[in-house]
C-alpha cells in the first residue's frame, strides 16, 4: 500500500516538475476571441457569445455543443435543417468555442446564456438540440418553457460528479492544465490520438486543419482557467429522478456504436424521458459530423 503511494506520488512531482519545464519553455499567449474568430458574436447574459446561423425564414431551431466543442461541429447539419426551411443558430457555450469566458459554467448559468441568446434574436419557442453535454441544457430549456422540444444527441443529460474537493482545489495551483494547452496548440499529435477514438469507429481525415478546428479555442483568454472550473464542477446535468419527473416533449437520437457515451445510456434516458428513440447505425460519438444527413432527419423529424 504505501510502495504504491509513494510511486503515485513520485510520478506526480515528475509530471509536476516536467510541466513547469515545459510551460517556462514555451509561449502560447492568449488572445481575446474576437481575435481568433472573425464570425457573429452577440451578447447574452453578459457573455459575448460567439454564433453561426444558416436560413432566413421559418420556425427557430437552436443547436448547442457538447463539452469543447465549438459551433464548427453542426455545420454539416445546420445547412441542411435551413434547406428544409427553417432558421437554424448554433451558438458556443461560455466556456468552450470563441465565446469570452466569464465563470460560473455551469447548467443553470448556460441555460441563461441561452435563453438570453434566444430574446436577443427574437427566437420564440424553438427546438433546441443539444450533443453530448449540450443535451441536458436542451432538457432544461424545455422542462423552463423555453423550447418547444428538446432533441438529444449522443448525450444523456445526467450529472456526474466532479474530483474529491481536495483534488479540484489542488487542481487550480497545478500548471498541469497549462501544459496540456500549450500542447494541444503547439503539437498535432497528442490531439489527433484522441480525436481518432471520439470520432471512431467513423473514418476521419486528421489533418493539421482540423486539429486547429478543434484546438484554437484553447488560445482564448482564460480558457485554462475555465477548464480548470469544469473539471472541478464534474458533467452538469440531472438526475434520473429529475429526467422521470421532466413533461417534456423530447426526442433522443444515438449512434449505434458510441464508444464515448455507450447505447445502453441513450436507451435509459429515453425510457426515463418517455422519448422516442432514433438509432443512427454503425455511427459513435461524433454522428453530427460523420453522417450529418442523419442526425438532420431525426430532429427534422422529432
Amino acid at each position: 500500500m504505501f510502495g504504491l503511494l509513494g510511486s503515485l506520488v513520485s510520478l506526480l512531482v515528475v509530471l509536476l516538475i516536467a510541466s513547469y519545464v515545459f510551460n517556462l519553455a514555451t509561449d502560447s499567449a492568449s488572445s481575446p476571441v474576437t481575435a481568433l474568430w472573425h464570425g457573429r458574436f452577440i451578447e447574452a447574459d453578459g457573455v459575448l457569445t460567439a454564433y453561426r446561423e444558416w436560413g432566413r425564414s421559418g420556425s427557430p431551431i437552436v443547436l448547442v455543443g457538447g463539452f469543447l466543442e465549438p459551433s464548427f461541429v453542426w455545420s454539416r447539419v445546420g445547412p441542411l435543417l435551413a434547406k428544409d426551411g427553417h432558421r437554424v443558430y448554433a451558438l458556443d457555450l461560455d466556456g468552450f468555442g470563441f465565446s469570452a469566458r466569464r465563470a460560473p459554467y455551469t447548467l443553470a448559468a448556460w441555460t441563461t446564456q441561452v435563453q438570453s441568446f434566444m430574446h436577443a434574436l427574437h427566437l420564440k419557442d424553438p427546438l433546441v438540440a443539444g450533443h453530448s453535454l449540450g443535451a441536458a441544457v436542451a432538457v432544461e430549456l424545455a422542462i423552463e418553457g423555453s423550447a418547444s422540444k428538446a432533441v438529444l444527441v449522443d448525450g444523456d443529460a445526467l450529472r456526474t460528479g466532479g474530483p474529491p474537493r481536495f483534488l479540484a482545489a489542488a487542481l487550480s495551483h497545478l500548471p498541469l492544465i497549462t501544459s496540456a494547452l500549450r500542447l494541444s496548440t503547439d503539437w498535432d499529435w497528442p490531439v489527433e490520438e484522441i480525436l481518432q477514438r471520439v470520432y471512431a469507429p467513423n473514418p476521419v481525415k486528421l489533418d493539421h486543419a482540423l486539429v486547429v478546428e478543434w484546438t484554437q479555442q484553447f488560445r482564448a483568454n482564460d480558457a485554462g482557467a475555465a477548464i480548470t472550473s469544469l473539471v472541478g464542477n464534474g458533467v452538469q446535468g440531472f438526475s434520473r429522478s429529475e429526467l422521470q419527473h421532466a413533461h417534456i416533449q423530447a426526442t433522443v437520437v444515438w449512434g449505434t456504436r458510441d464508444g464515448i457515451d455507450p447505447l445502453s445510456a441513450g436507451r435509459q434516458t429515453a425510457h426515463d424521458l418517455h422519448a422516442r428513440l432514433m438509432l443512427i447505425p454503425d455511427t459513435g460519438h461524433l454522428a453530427l459530423l460523420t453522417d450529418p444527413i442523419a442526425v438532420a432527419n431525426a430532429i427534422l423529424s422529432s
